[in-house]
């Protein structure tokens, strides 16, 4: 275990849910379901094909003799006739029928297909339930007044649910990606060595219609609509990089989120969970560093990174097919859908136990009130009778004072007891003092978070309420 290279998606990163799915078992599992369908459609169609055959298929379907296989490739070099041959050694009656007709990528372009579709199907589970987290944190910090950043620079005030929902929007942008994609996948069906069903079109003695209903009930008893209408020997591999291209776009946006509660946490107004017996750092042992996040970014550059994998392979298949498809979609496809799988438990399990500490983020928004608040104490002060050309240049002088006394001396904000200094603005300190109301400067942000979850994001929950619950635990 401990003397050979093994993957950290699957030792660290990705559920055992995910795994599964791009686990050879699943992959060969489906192969001898795909040759079941195949020859009960063969023999839907009039080919001599018997009941006790298909029987014969389906009582061996799930006990796959992995060393007969294993054994047969080392003499044959061929992964796809050595399984033939294995399932034949179990079904001896239906042997001579196992794969009629079909070419390698019967089996290996349909079960791509079947997997990614199921992976993303997960994908989106874990998907809502993250956004049902992110849901719950805007609704509960919508009133919560906390300073927005430009350039993280302190910017016109928000509120800390307000900034949840820009997270959470981009996973709605993800969600509608993912649905579109997933909604347009097709199995390849059986279309022969250049897509042109030529075998199947000897089998049924030239009779197009029958080629033609092949491709559909096959798609059926796989539980998919129907088949691509043209392909060469293979589906498009485009369809590879439409479905890496929805990762990418999920990690990206958790990677947006985790830049996010990282400089939060910098400024310790929000953190990501920290277990009691966590150890932060090997040597500083105070250190509460936010590893969570850090593998989220981390993960989601290799996802991203990740999209070029399929662009290469799809702009450079030749005619109706060529083989260097193949070691790069047995790396990057699985390898993309673990790395999501992980990033979206980690992203789960981050948004489920954050932690916000409101003095924290009162005493920072505190700090740059006066600030903000100018624009407001400049409109009192015309309402009194002021002149609002002077008064702009006073708050900007005096401004530039509070500001050196912060920046250069190291003082607290004193720009309220400038202003009170000034007799052009006519107002004394406690009258600003009750300017100082932080709810008063955050907009429209707590009637935004209710809007966007009322209109958009409480619909799509509720539509898919029977995947809500799930839990994320991760393994290091």
């Amino acid at each position: 275990m401990y003397n050979k290279y093994q993957s950290p998606l699957s030792e660290r990163y990705a559920s055992e849910e995910m795994q599964y799915l791009f686990s050879p078992d699943k992959k060969f599992k489906t192969w001898r379901k795909l040759w079941i369908a195949l020859a009960e459609t063969e023999k839907e169609l009039g080919l001599p094909i018997t009941q006790e055959q298909i029987d014969e298929l389906k009582a061996n379907a799930e006990d796959i003799n992995y060393e007969v296989a294993k054994e047969r490739e080392r003499l044959v070099r061929h992964d796809v006739m050595s399984h033939v041959f294995a399932y034949g050694q179990q079904c001896p009656k239906a042997k001579g029928i196992i794969h009629l007709g079909a070419t390698s990528c019967y089996v290996g372009d349909n079960t791509d297909i079947i997997i990614m579709t199921e992976a993303l199907r997960l994908i989106r589970c874990k998907l809502l339930n993250v956004m049902a987290e992110l849901a719950k944190f805007a609704e509960n910090y919508k009133n919560q007044p906390t300073l927005a950043f430009t350039h993280f620079q302190p910017a016109q005030p928000t509120t800390v649910g307000k900034r949840a929902t820009l997270w959470l929007q981009e996973l709605c942008l993800d969600l509608e990606d993912l649905d579109h994609v997933l909604g347009s996948m097709r199995l390849l069906g059986s279309k022969g060595t250049t897509g042109t069903q030529a075998s199947f079109l000897e089998l049924f003695e030239g009779d197009h219609g029958k080629c033609r209903q092949a491709d559909q009930m096959i798609a059926e008893k796989m539980g998919f609509q129907d088949c691509y209408p043209v392909s060469g020997q293979t589906y498009s591999r485009k369809v590879d990089t439409r479905v890496v291209n929805v990762l990418a776009g999920i990690a990206q946006s958790a990677h947006k989120f985790s830049n996010d509660i990282r400089l939060l946490q910098h400024l310790k107004e929000v953190e990501e969970p920290f277990e009691k017996n966590q150890i932060g750092s090997s040597a500083m042992a105070y250190k509460r560093n936010p590893m969570r996040s850090e593998r989220i970014a981390s993960l989601s550059n290799y996802v991203m990174s990740d999209v070029i994998n399929p662009m290469l392979v799809a702009s450079t298949q030749w005619f109706e097919r060529t083989l260097d498809d193949s070691a790069n979609k047995r790396l990057s496809i699985p390898e993309g859908f673990l790395a999501v799988d992980g990033i979206l438990d980690l992203y789960l399990n981050v948004v489920d136990g954050l932690v916000v500490y409101p003095k924290v983020i009162e005493k920072h928004f505190m700090a740059e009130l006066p600030f903000m608040a100018t624009e407001n104490i400049m409109m009192d002060a015309v309402k009194a009778g002021g002149d609002r050309q002077e008064l702009h240049e006073q708050i900007r002088r005096l401004s530039m004072e509070a500001g050196r006394n912060v920046k250069e001396k190291g003082l607290d904000n004193n720009l309220l007891e400038l202003i009170a200094a000034e007799p052009a603005f006519g107002l004394s300190l406690e009258e600003l003092q009750r300017c100082m109301e932080p709810s008063r400067y955050v907009g429209r942000a707590p009637q935004q978070v209710e809007e966007f979850l009322t209109e958009v994001v409480w619909p799509i929950l509720d539509r898919n309420r029977e995947l809500l619950g799930m839990k994320a635990e991760i393994h290091v």
